[in-house]
């Protein structure tokens, strides 16, 4: 039927046997049986003869408008299944991202799930922060990234819901109330300490005053476990969440959930990748992760 459909559409668009025959590379009175076959199979009449020319019936004006979106979809999944076979025989490497602050326990299950399902293909993970992230998948240079959700989604991107996390801060138990929240209007003589790099310094301290709603002064240390020092001396608190927030030593310092004008705070996780490089290994990696979070 597929052979059958493409007969017909090539006779409307070029409004003549002899031409779509050319185009098919066949004979008219093939061509013609064809169509013949085509409408039996169907079991209406597409075409009508009108002296040396033709007209559509109004079921084949309807078949041939729809019968070509799926000779598209017919042509897209034949390309992409003949891809795949190609990228199996292939050395094919897939470059994933992942939001170091997140924690990796999932992002790496799926990596595993998808190494043992996929064994052909090679995995390079690269953990880095939200702007570097997207600024490799913008360069092509990583095809899946995990991260959260900053800024308006671009249309240029598939964006897959994954899971969300409440934002909590990081208290030496001294400074911290006997509480189970805080907002961010009594933090604002205490430093926030943020774990980064002195080329992220900026645009962290953009996200946590503009998105946050935190108005504390601002101070780096270089690693998470240096936070927690600084937090535990009363020098200032962490900004983590609901799923990092296992990391913290609770006989050292207090997790408390972060609100902002008593607006709760939550972080959204999304995996990102480019329309234009969606691809059979790209979406599975992206079920799969999906699956990770779904499961819990």
């Amino acid at each position: 039927m597929f052979r059958q459909m493409q007969c017909f559409i090539a006779v409307v668009k070029n409004h003549s046997y002899t031409k779509a025959a050319e185009e098919c590379h066949m004979s008219q009175s093939s061509l013609s049986q064809r169509i013949k076959e085509l409408s039996e199979h169907l079991g209406v009449t597409l075409v009508q003869r009108k002296g040396r020319s033709f007209e559509l019936t109004p079921a084949g004006e309807y078949f041939y408008q729809h019968s070509q979106v799926v000779l598209d979809q017919v042509t897209k999944l034949v390309d992409e299944t003949q891809a795949i076979a190609q990228q199996a025989q292939e050395t094919y490497t897939l470059h994933l991202g992942y939001l170091r602050k997140f924690g990796s326990r999932e992002f790496l299950q799926a990596v595993s799930q998808f190494s043992h399902a996929y064994p052909q293909v090679r995995v390079q993970i690269h953990s880095d922060s939200y702007h570097e992230l997207f600024s490799l998948i913008r360069a092509d240079k990583i095809d899946l990234n995990f991260s959260d959700h900053r800024y308006e989604f671009s249309p240029d991107f598939e964006n897959e819901f994954l899971t969300s996390a409440d934002y909590m801060v990081v208290l030496a138990d001294k400074v911290a109330a006997r509480t189970t929240s805080i907002d961010t209007t009594e933090l604002v003589n205490l430093p926030c300490i943020l774990i980064v790099g002195a080329d992220e310094y900026a645009s962290e301290q953009r996200y946590y005053r503009d998105v946050l709603g935190i108005q504390s002064p601002f101070q780096i240390a270089a690693s998470f476990g240096e936070a927690q020092m600084l937090a535990s001396a009363g020098q200032g608190y962490v900004v983590v969440n609901s799923r990092t927030a296992s990391q913290i030593d609770p006989t050292i310092n207090r997790v408390l959930k972060l609100v902002d004008h008593g607006r709760d705070l939550t972080q959204h996780y999304y995996a990102y990748w480019k329309k234009n490089n969606s691809g059979f290994y790209v979406e599975t990696f992206a079920q799969i992760l999906k699956d990770q979070f779904t499961e819990e």
